[in-house]
């Protein structure tokens, strides 16, 4: 017996690429005030149409957190 609230592959694939997915990740690791290691990773699924219609605002959040985040000076 199918369970009716299940879903088939090609629906969930469909979902995702109407609505899209996003995974932001961002880790720092620092010992005694000096960064050992900084891992920045994003992973966007959606469908070119909606990327398209997020562009803007994604370039612009980009922005934002590029500018907020502190330099680290060079010895």
């Amino acid at each position: 017996m199918v369970n009716p609230d299940s879903s088939s592959l090609a629906e969930v694939l469909d979902r995702i690429l109407d609505k899209g997915i996003v995974v932001d990740t961002w880790a720092r690791i620092s010992l005694v005030g000096i960064e050992i290691l900084s891992i920045e990773a994003r992973v966007v699924v959606s469908s070119i149409d909606t990327y398209l219609h997020y562009a803007e605002e994604i370039t612009m959040i980009e922005q934002a957190a590029m500018e907020a985040a502190p330099e680290v000076p060079v010895a």
